[in-house]
């Protein structure tokens, strides 16, 4: 019985299964990140010194400047540039709106959502049509709608514990709103901020006019959640009050900007490539210190923790910092593009955007003997609290990555705070916990170094 004992050890022992020795290294990944990270330092740098990083602009070229170089100070294999062409659109002059009920003006937050065009120089001032769906603009059809202002106001849903879900149901109305309204001849639209928190912050993000001609284009603008509350009210006391909004900004051409990339070499499979990844750009009213500055820094955070272990993977780990997350997903799409014409084989891939909060656990896009396998490593994370691994959505950097064979992760963080920030103002350094930050990276790594000890299946 003891050799037979004996002789199972010796065959775990053989193909790298070591129950103690991963206790320990994950052990060793959360004391280094809780001690000695550089992610929370290099977040208040990317945050307080680089600043705002919208696609094409110059906080933009800045932050791929600066990740650059602190991956470089890691002493990786290898570090480089990748060229992605990015939209450039600039907010202008900061907006200002009013809700105009008989004599009286009332002061409104606002902002002008991503893509959108500018109103007239002397803005525009019409009646406002309430709704709550875009379904909803058939059923009131041209003759209520044509020359006033639509206003979406479909709230996050407050009864979903995961608020992703929440924000995932309205999400329609900002991004495909101005281009619905505009088919039944609004003249532009206003958005309730995607956010569960009622405050006077406006949320701001993409908007698209689909396949209309740009003579039918019409402002689009996001009204903070304290705005459309007091808006609704208003309108129900009086259907026939006037909004006035103004906004001045512009689309420019196309210009260049980068991925910013990072590896380790890969000691006995390089030519097997795992990627770990945040979003480089931000949105412009605040630095994005959530959304997504701390992925990016947590990605990084990954490869720093392995070189000051003095791990050395078994396949090639790469942070990537996409550019153009937030207006285009041009830096996702590059990267897969560049990827197939150089024949990579990503095994591979956790993306972090979802905030810097108290990391909970995965979603996994995965088949079911690596979601097996990664539910098998569940006693490994439970000292750590982690403790949700599910299938499901990862994320929209890697969504467009192929291989052969791929997983693909997304870190969990709880997220019950997370849409307070979002594509607002108040998005800043401040809003970080250093601790939670750290937990997110060694989460991270713990994750990349199982796989990369066990391999897919």
């Amino acid at each position: 019985m003891k050799k037979v004992l004996f002789g199972g050890l010796l065959l775990l022992t053989s193909l790298g299964f070591s129950q103690s020795n991963d206790e320990q290294m994950l052990q060793s990944i959360y004391k280094t990140a809780l001690t000695n990270s550089q992610c929370y330092s290099w977040l208040d740098d990317l945050s307080n010194k680089v600043g705002q990083r919208l696609s094409g602009s110059e906080g933009a070229q800045k932050g791929v400047l600066y990740t650059k170089q602190q991956l470089e100070a890691l002493g990786l294999d290898r570090v480089f540039l990748q060229e992605v062409m990015v939209p450039k659109w600039v907010r202008g002059d900061m907006e200002t709106a009013y809700i105009i009920d008989a004599k009286t003006k009332i002061k409104v937050p606002i902002c002008a959502l991503g893509g959108s065009i500018a109103t007239p120089k002397s803005g525009i001032t019409a009646e406002v049509i309430e709704v709550h769906s875009l379904k909803e603009l058939e059923t009131l059809g041209e003759a209520n709608i044509k020359g006033k202002i639509v206003f979406f106001n479909r709230p996050m849903e407050p009864d979903n514990i995961d608020t992703f879900l929440s924000y995932s149901r309205c999400g329609d109305q900002r991004y495909a709103g101005a281009a619905e309204a505009a088919k039944f001849g609004a003249i532009a639209t206003i958005v309730r901020s995607l956010n569960l928190r009622l405050d006077d912050f406006p949320h701001t993000g993409a908007t698209s006019y689909g396949s209309l001609p740009k003579s039918q284009y019409i402002p689009a603008a996001a009204i903070s959640t304290n705005g459309a509350e007091l808006l609704s009210k208003k309108l129900k006391e009086n259907p026939k009050l006037t909004f006035f909004f103004k906004q001045s900004c512009q689309l420019f051409e196309d210009v260049l900007s980068y991925n910013v990339i990072g590896e380790i070499k890969g000691s006995v499979h390089p030519e097997k490539i795992m990627v770990v990844s945040g979003h480089l750009d931000s949105w412009d009213l605040a630095d994005g210190s959530h959304d997504d500055g701390a992925g990016c820094v947590q990605s990084m955070a990954v490869l720093e923790l392995f070189k000051k272990l003095n791990y050395q993977p078994k396949n090639t780990i790469r942070v990537v910092l996409y550019m153009n997350e937030e207006n285009g997903g041009r830096g996702g799409k590059q990267y897969e593009a560049e990827s197939k014409r150089n024949n990579e084989n990503h095994i591979f891939a956790v993306e972090s955007d979802a905030g810097g909060f108290t990391p909970r656990g995965f979603s996994l896009e995965c088949d079911d003997a690596n979601f097996a396998k990664v539910k098998s490593w569940v006693p490994l994370f439970e000292p750590y609290l982690i403790h949700l691994f599910v299938k499901g959505y990862t994320g929209a950097d890697i969504h467009p990555l192929t291989s052969e064979k791929i997983v693909k992760a997304g870190l969990r963080p709880d997220s019950q705070r997370y849409f307070d920030h979002h594509h607002a103002a108040n998005d800043t350094f401040d809003a970080i916990n250093k601790r939670e930050l750290e937990l997110g990276a060694a989460t991270m790594a713990s994750l990349v170094y199982l796989f990369d000890q066990y391999g897919i299946d």
